[in-house]
Parts: C-alpha cells; structure tokens; sequence
C-alpha cells in the first residue's frame, strides 16, 4: 500500500507539471518591417500584378527581362528658371542649346512618368525610379532641321529598360511620348530606339536645365529633334 501510494504522489506531480507547460505561452517570433532606402527586389518567379506601380522610393524589379540592382542616390539640386526665357528656337546663352515648347515648371516630389497602353504592367514612375535603373551617357546631335543643331552629352536610362519593365505586349508598334506642356509625337519601336534611345534626366553632368525639359526629356539620336520631347511625363505604347 506504501508503494501504491507513493506512486499515486508521483502520478499526481507529473500531471500538474504537464498541465503547468501547457499553460505557458509559446514564444511567437512576430515578422517586423524593415525600413530602407534602397529598391525593393523581386524575383522572377514574383508575379507582378498587372496594375500602376507607384512608389515614393526607388523602385527596382528582376524579371526575365531586367535586372535592376540597389542604388545609392545622390541629392539632386533642382534646378531654376532663368530670368529670360528666349523665344522659339533662339539661343539659350546659358547652355548653348536652343528654346523650343512652352516650359513647363514641374515639381519634382509629385513628378510621375506614367508608362500605359499595350503593357503587362503600367508603370508611375518617380524620378528617383528612373535614376535607379541602368544608366547610359552619349554625346549626341540634335537636329531640327532649317533651325538648329545642338550638340552636347546627355545621360539617363535606356528606354529599353523602361519597356521592359513594364513588360511590352505582342503586337505593340509604336510609342506615343507625351510632354507636360500638351505636345505629343509617336515614334515607331525599332531596333534603333531600343539600342539608341533614352530618357534623359542629365545633361553634360548636370540635371537636365528647366528650359530644356528637366525633369526628363527623351533623347532619339536617330530621329529629328520634334521627338526629342522635352517635360515627358507619359508614355503610351501603342
């Protein structure tokens, strides 16, 4: 009966320590956001969904077709509008290039460059998302013929890039490139737009100077100046 009754004991304190365990809590390791200042990834196995991407800090995405690593960004000083504009097509004396459209004074915090139209994914792009793509630098010509040429090097993101990124559906043909200040111009998607155009945001190491098209115009070696457009804020592929 003693043994009985020390097992009985014992049966009793296992049973409370069980039931003392279940009682406890499990730790829960709760996920946090990270905050950053570089590019949200993707991996080409992320299904993007087929609606504008508008972010207010870099953007940058890894498709089959892109790869867009982090980038660090240096503060861009906006630049100001001179006190004189010059008339159509006479010489800015400032930049040595000459004036054509209505300028446009856009402000750089709610710039968008909206990409719409025959694409998998439409695109609202800040200005900083452009920076952050891959960048090329060209020393080009352009030319309005029986008016001016204009030399000097502009920099910004291939064109190319941009359309990747918004994933360019079959069939698509041309691109209609929209400028703030209401002009428009459709350019064919060729071999020479996709290898030698981009949207320029500097120009000869500077940003682009307001006259000229800041925050972003389009560069088109190939073509006339009329598509080089100035202030771009949309482009529609077609």
């Amino acid at each position: 009966m003693k043994k009985s009754g020390e097992l009985f004991g014992v049966t009793l304190i296992l049973i409370a320590a069980l039931v003392a365990c279940a009682s406890q809590p499990s730790a829960v390791v709760v996920p946090t956001r990270v905050a950053t200042n570089t590019p949200l990834k993707t991996s080409a196995a992320t299904s993007i969904p087929p609606t504008s991407v508008s972010t207010s800090t870099p953007l940058a995405a890894k498709t089959e077709a892109l790869s867009v690593s982090a980038c660090d960004l240096e503060p861009v000083v906006v630049p100001t509008r001179p006190a004189e504009t010059p008339g159509y097509t006479e010489l800015d004396p400032a930049t040595g290039l000459h004036m054509t459209g209505t300028v446009q004074e856009i402000d750089l915090e709610s710039y968008r460059l909206e990409v719409t139209g025959r694409v998998d994914h439409p695109l609202s792009l800040t200005y900083d998302d452009l920076r952050c793509l891959p960048k090329v630098e060209t020393a080009a010509t352009l030319k309005c013929p029986g008016f001016f040429v204009d030399k000097a090097t502009w920099a910004g993101t291939p064109i190319r890039e941009v359309l990747a990124l918004a994933g360019v559906q079959e069939g698509a043909t041309s691109l209609s490139l929209v400028s703030a200040d209401g002009y428009s111009r459709q350019v064919p998607i060729s071999e020479e737009l996709s290898e030698t155009g981009f949207l320029a945001y500097e120009w000869e190491g500077e940003p682009l100077p307001i006259l000229h098209g800041f925050p972003v115009r389009v560069v088109l070696p190939e073509a006339s100046g009329g598509s080089w457009v100035k202030w771009l804020v949309a482009i529609e592929v077609n």
